[in-house]
């Protein structure tokens, strides 16, 4: 630490900048990737017989999903596309306090795949904030997702794993 408060504060809005720079590139590579794979799977699979690529336990399958995770909540769609947009504003906001490097790429991973799902609500068929998300991975026994959701989903295992080992979004330790 300095002893000069304004240095001090000026180094920690320096830092905060640069994370809040990490969870936009974090985002936005994941939204890339995420609709990169869609419009492949739009080309490739629509219409076409589950491709194997591991047996049975890995198989690409063009689905077309109008509900949350799981299928839970079809006919919804529009409820699911606020939250998205609440969740992407609450993230960014809370990504300009950060003084954590797993915190911001946690955040980023969870910003990018919303987005990526809400960019497939917004442009998609039936019409705006009420279009199908597009998935195509399926694994056994599971429903089947796509690259947003594997993102969301590690970012919550990302965040549950800081927590229990108390990093703070302040980057300093609990206990």
């Amino acid at each position: 630490m300095t002893e000069d408060p304004a240095a001090e504060v000026a180094e920690t809005a320096v830092g905060s900048r640069r994370l809040l720079w990490i969870v936009l590139a974090v985002a936005g590579a994941v939204v890339v990737l995420d609709q990169i794979t869609k419009a492949m799977a739009v080309a490739w699979l629509m219409g076409q017989p589950p491709v194997e690529i591991v047996g049975s336990w890995l198989r690409l399958v063009y689905a077309e999903n109008t509900g949350a995770a799981f299928g839970i909540g079809t006919g919804f769609t529009w409820i699911f596309t606020a939250i998205a947009v609440v969740v992407s504003v609450v993230i960014i906001r809370t990504s300009r306090h950060l003084g954590s490097v797993a915190w911001a790429i946690a955040l980023g991973g969870l910003l990018g795949g919303a987005l990526g799902n809400l960019i497939d609500r917004l442009v998609r068929d039936p019409g705006i904030g009420q279009g199908y998300v597009v998935d195509f991975i399926a694994l056994p026994n599971f429903p089947i997702f796509n690259v947003a959701d594997m993102s969301i989903t590690c970012s919550a295992v990302l965040m549950i794993l800081l927590t229990l080992r108390g990093v703070e979004f302040s980057g300093g330790r609990r206990g």
